[in-house]
């Protein structure tokens, strides 16, 4: 399965958003620090280039993802000119109240009582954008779901005198360029359900977890790992949590033990875990990228 995801309302949403970021000096994207580089649109990065803006790449929900795979793409983003990253868990209001200061860092130029410092959140659906910005506005100014494209207009947000913040709504991109990007995505819960068939979905992050986290498996389900392979991950998964078809006979419901294993990485109850590192990103590119004679 190829998984692609391009809502109608979102080339409209691009296009504001190109017009908006003429106005802006920082740009703040919302990354998924699970699967930071799977989560980060390029056509984000094409814009903020194009307008030379400098960018805050928050790693949102990074109390869910393995710390030394933060660690590690932490020093992968701020050793880019022009990025300051860091991690965060914008439901904290701690970590969301830095936000300002940090891109205040980026935009010098606007601390001189003159202009505000004016700064816009970007990022694709799902990653946290409008809990961080109900954080930074200190009341409910986004609506928030744990659903994608909750938000689908672009607003203005007057935090002081001194800074404005402009939110978007999640933008994908027309064509994801991965496979594993998309089921990343889908795993992570940044993709509609329509587009994805889960059973699919939680048989790739059955794979990902057996080569990585096999002890967190073993750990919540209580199978052995040793010999299993992703499909027979979902079997167990349906085995032990009693999912079974009704009047099948003995049938293992597949599709519920699908959503058991999504709904438990999603909510972090397999323990931290980052579906991507920088080696293994590299690794992905270098394995997708045609080899010349």
């Amino acid at each position: 399965m190829t998984i692609q995801w391009f809502p109608g309302h979102m080339a409209a949403a691009r296009k504001k958003a190109a017009e908006t970021m003429a106005q802006v000096d920082v740009v703040i994207e919302v990354l998924d620090a699970r699967c930071p580089e799977a989560s980060s649109n390029p056509m984000i990065r094409e814009l903020r280039l194009a307008r030379q803006r400098p960018c805050l790449s928050l790693l949102n929900k990074a109390d869910l993802a393995d710390p030394d795979a933060t660690k590690s793409w932490l020093a992968f983003y701020n050793a880019q000119p022009g990025v300051k990253a860091v991690a965060i868990s914008c439901k904290k209001a701690g970590d969301a109240a830095k936000v300002p200061s940090l891109c205040q860092s980026l935009a010098p130029h606007r601390n001189d009582g003159t202009k505000p410092l004016r700064m816009m959140i970007m990022g694709i659906p799902n990653v946290g954008k409008s809990t961080l910005l109900n954080a930074l506005a200190k009341k409910r100014v986004a609506a928030v779901g744990d659903e994608p494209a909750v938000t689908k207009q672009q607003q203005r947000i007057d935090l002081s005198p001194r800074q404005i913040l402009f939110d978007t709504p999640g933008l994908m991109w027309p064509k994801i360029e991965h496979d594993s990007d998309g089921y990343m995505l889908a795993a992570s819960h940044a993709i509609g359900v329509n587009a994805v068939i889960e059973e699919e979905v939680a048989t790739f992050l059955a794979g990902l977890l057996l080569a990585r986290y096999a002890d967190r498996l073993a750990a919540r389900y209580g199978i052995v790992t040793a010999g299993l392979d992703a499909p027979g991950v979902i079997e167990g998964v349906a085995k032990k949590r009693g999912c079974m078809i009704k009047g099948s006979g003995g049938e293992y419901d597949r599709e519920k033990a699908s959503l058991v294993l999504l709904t438990d990485y999603r909510s972090g109850a397999l323990g931290r875990i980052s579906l991507e590192t920088p080696e293994t990103r590299a690794a992905m590119l270098a394995a997708a990228t045609p080899q010349s004679c």
